[in-house]
């Protein structure tokens, strides 16, 4: 047992829901009893918690917090000052000119005991103040040095993990300082339907594939309005992520003004679109907006930099890439309100969802509860479920030569060899608003017959059938002789 264990930790407050692995880590950081300066770094996209969990943390512990901001050195460093001048007692508050006499002072507070020293939104500071991080870098080695005795846990917070490690890059590198790194990042699909307070599973997906595992979209952006139920999910949407009048109405398109700097902003709303509507591949959403490969693909490799994109290559046809939306709002809104912001400003909002709903089910919740598929097989089945431990769980694509088309599969699932994807587990079909039956699992014999012909070694693979709405019986039948696994949204939930 470490020092650091045999500390009594401070409780994590009710108030926060979850988070109990990254407070039990920063806790665990900030109390221990042992000698020397220490760094933790804490990343997380904006409304992910970071600030509540950080603000708590430090006064739990009798920390020094400082929440950054966009503003001058000198308006940065007075706030700073006042700040200080509160947690210390002092008459007065300090009157510094640069950051170097800020952070010696900041430091100074874990002379006498471990001292959680707490700068949240630091890329903020050192946006205008450039220098931040290498004078920071000096301040904390010659505290280390010249005060071994020094406990001061300085901990920094703030974007997403990239800009936290580009951020503190170079030979003042503070990222190689750090003892610990928390990312805290949206809740799991599961998670989420306890924060929301959803039992119905299906319900689950469809609020899921609007706001995601965002805690604050349901506390902040919608006043705590969740869904009374499954009947109460379209009464929801117009209530709210449909409604100017809440702040989760605007919330997507902050979304990609406040994530770097893009040099064309239209372009990129036309590459979300293009993606949200279907086409994902750099080629399909070059041809759909009518503009170049190249000018295409350095927008995806920006906002893929930022978080804003996840790519992913064909699980049959590796030199393919996919790019889907990250953040499920983003996706939302590009495929949902930003093609109809005219008839949602001129129309009632009811009457226009009404018409867009089968949109929704489309290209909003057909293809999450996809994605939400393959997060269940990496995340919650169990090893049995499909022989063997998971790797990867992907879209695939396979040529049919009998009809000149391509085949989907939307679950390709393949196991480990070497550290690397081995055996393909399991092939599978996933339909969120359709039943599936014997027609289905025809097509996913037709495609591991392919993938057969094609050198894949099929001898271990389970066709698997996912549904949102159920099974018929036939497919039931060929469940019970072992022919085909199904799954559908209640064991997303709860099974295994």
């Amino acid at each position: 047992m470490s020092p650091s264990d045999a500390t009594t930790l401070p409780a994590r407050p009710d108030r926060i829901f979850d988070r109990a692995e990254e407070w039990t880590d920063l806790a665990r950081f900030v109390c221990d009893p042992r000698p020397g300066t220490t760094l933790a770094l804490v990343s997380g996209q904006r409304r992910q918690g970071k600030t509540v969990l950080l603000e708590a943390l430090s006064q739990a512990t009798g920390g020094f917090y400082f929440d950054g901001q966009a503003a001058a050195e000198a308006e940065s460093l007075r706030r700073l000052a006042e700040r200080f001048a509160e947690h210390t007692g002092a008459d007065r508050p300090p009157h510094w000119h640069h950051w170097d006499e800020a952070a010696e002072a900041l430091l100074a507070l874990g002379d006498e005991r471990p001292t959680a020293v707490i700068i949240d939104d630091f890329p903020e500071l050192v946006g205008h103040s450039p220098a931040l991080s290498s004078l920071l870098h000096g301040a904390f080695l010659r505290v280390h040095q010249e005060r071994p005795h020094n406990r001061a846990r300085l901990i920094l917070s703030g974007a997403s993990p990239a800009v936290i490690r580009r951020l503190f890059a170079g030979p003042s590198s503070l990222h190689g300082l750090a003892s610990l790194e928390v990312a805290v990042r949206p809740f799991g699909f599961r998670k989420a339907a306890r924060f929301w307070g959803i039992r119905a599973p299906r319900l689950a997906v469809q609020v899921h594939a609007v706001v995601g595992g965002t805690p604050a979209y349901r506390g902040d952006l919608v006043c705590d309005d969740a869904p009374a139920g499954p009947d109460d999910f379209d009464a929801w949407i117009c209530r709210t992520v449909l409604n100017p009048r809440v702040p989760l109405f605007w919330e997507a398109r902050h979304l990609l003004e406040q994530e770097g700097d893009y040099a064309d902003r239209a372009l990129c709303h036309s590459v979300l679109v293009a993606i949200a509507g279907g086409r994902s591949t750099p080629g399909g959403i070059a041809d759909r907006l009518g503009a170049s490969l190249h000018d295409v693909s350095h927008v995806l490799a920006a906002m893929r930099h930022h978080g804003l994109l996840h790519d992913e290559a064909d699980a049959f046809r590796p030199g393919l890439t996919r790019y889907r939306i990250a953040e499920p709002l983003l996706a939302f809104e590009h495929a949902i309100a930003w093609p109809h912001r005219a008839a949602l400003e001129q129309e009632e909002t009811a009457e226009v969802w009404r018409r867009i709903r089968p949109d929704f089910d489309a290209t909003v919740a057909a293809p999450h509860f996809a994605q939400l598929c393959r997060e269940w097989v990496t995340r919650y089945a169990a090893w049995d479920t499909f022989g063997g431990a998971v790797h990867t769980a992907v879209r695939g694509t396979v040529p049919d030569p009998e009809g000149d088309t391509r085949l989907d599969a939307e679950v390709v699932v393949r196991g480990t060899a070497d550290g690397r994807p081995g055996a393909l587990l399991s092939v599978g079909l996933v339909r969120w608003n359709e039943a599936m039956d014997v027609p289905h699992l025809a097509r996913l014999r037709r495609i591991l017959a392919l993938v057969t012909a094609a050198g894949e070694d099929t001898g271990r693979t389970v066709l698997t059938c996912y549904s949102g709405v159920g099974f018929g019986p036939e497919l039931r039948a060929a469940e019970a002789k072992g022919e085909v696994l199904l799954v559908g949204a209640d064991r997303l939930y709860h099974g295994e």
